[in-house]
């Protein structure tokens, strides 16, 4: 590793060293493989991909693979999901109980999508069995052991993409290009403001024992609504510091905070405000970046955004094409993560990335000092 370009891992302010600088290295720099690197060369298609989960997320998953025309899928489950079975879904699909089992089945990749808190056990199981993996977001609800992947995930070769679908979103791309192209200038601010019922999420389950209800399966709101951290990231560069304020006055009889308020101040400069709750009715979520020269709105409800320019009367907008929907952005982060897998694409978010939207996350609900008040 040691002719890998060193980029200095910069822990935000007021965190912990929680990782050493080869870490960032291990997650960003090392080669990446492809399906073929394996072992012994089988067609695409011969090894199964392994979903570990069956919630919601897990579902949508499934059906993507499909959709994308893999059907070598096995599951791994703990038999704890609060849905409704899926007997029509899953029937034919060899299922197993033992996460080592499952394992032994030697999975082309896993599909990491259980509670947050079980993320990383599963994560490291299958790393070390030369899985690649597709995590979903957040990685974990702690960085203990995140190391410890960084380094299995180097030593043998793994390709790892983290689940932030946003990175998919074709109108969030366009300003992504907008902003590095530099047209409206450099970048004084942005604003995303993400609020949405928690009891409207999933309304055939009991909010109050989901994940993003639990402290225990890796909840709070900074946590399961940790996307913009993410998607600010990639659009404005690196971030270098964080403050925050949390909240538990929602009403949600929850012992996680249901509210978050995060300052993010970013290398270039930019500085950032970024809202998530688990209160608001109706939701919305919507992006505001101001520049120099300009303005940019995006309203994840229509999709589209508004660019004023000071130089021109009229606004552009941007709009999504036709035919786009919420999983328009999971299928095409599917079929990237089976381009991945063939060798012909990198994985677009890094475990680097997911290292560092966890790092926000984690340390705006340190910002909230005292515990909850017990419910």
């Amino acid at each position: 590793m040691d002719n890998l370009p060193a980029r200095a891992y910069t822990p935000l302010l007021g965190s912990p060293a929680l990782l050493p600088t080869h870490v960032e290295r291990l997650c960003v720099a090392s080669p990446l493989a492809s399906a073929t690197d394996s072992a012994t060369p089988l067609p695409e298609t011969a090894r199964p991909i392994l979903i570990a989960g069956m919630g919601s997320i897990g579902r949508r998953h499934l059906r993507n693979l499909r959709a994308c025309g893999w059907e070598h899928i096995i599951l791994y489950r703990t038999g704890h999901s609060t849905l409704p079975d899926l007997d029509d879904e899953i029937a034919g699909l060899p299922t197993f109980y033992d996460l080592d089992e499952a394992l032994a089945q030697r999975p082309l990749a896993v599909v990491i999508a259980n509670p947050t808190a079980a993320h990383l056990p599963v994560a490291l199981a299958a790393a070390r069995a030369g899985a690649h993996l597709f995590m979903e977001k957040p990685i974990s609800h702690t960085l203990d052991g995140v190391a410890d992947l960084a380094q299995i995930v180097a030593s043998h070769n793994l390709i790892v993409l983290v689940g932030f679908q946003f990175r998919f979103h074709p109108v969030l791309e366009q300003i992504k290009a907008l902003v590095e192209g530099g047209s409206l200038g450099g970048i004084a601010s942005a604003s995303a403001h993400w609020g949405e019922y928690l009891p409207a999420w999933h309304p055939w389950e009991d909010y109050k024992m989901t994940y993003a209800a639990r402290r225990d399966l890796g909840g709070g709101v900074a946590l399961t609504l940790c996307h913009p951290f993410d998607y600010l990231r990639w659009i404005l560069g690196e971030v270098e510091n964080v403050s925050a304020q949390v909240g538990y006055n929602g009403g949600l009889e929850i012992a996680v905070e249901d509210t978050a308020d995060a300052l993010l101040s970013f290398v270039s400069g930019a500085v950032g405000h970024v809202h998530v709750d688990y209160v608001q009715r109706p939701p919305s979520h919507t992006l505001r970046i101001t520049a120099e020269r300009g303005l940019i709105t995006w309203d994840n409800a229509t999709g589209a955004a508004t660019v004023y320019r000071a130089d021109s009367p009229m606004p552009e907008i941007i709009t999504p094409p036709d035919g786009f929907e919420r999983n328009t952005m999971f299928m095409l982060q599917t079929r990237h993560f089976l381009a991945c897998l063939r060798g012909d694409e990198s994985p677009r978010c890094t475990l680097y990335d997911g290292i560092r939207a966890l790092e926000i996350a984690l340390t705006i609900q340190g910002a909230g000092g005292m515990n909850p008040p017990k419910t």
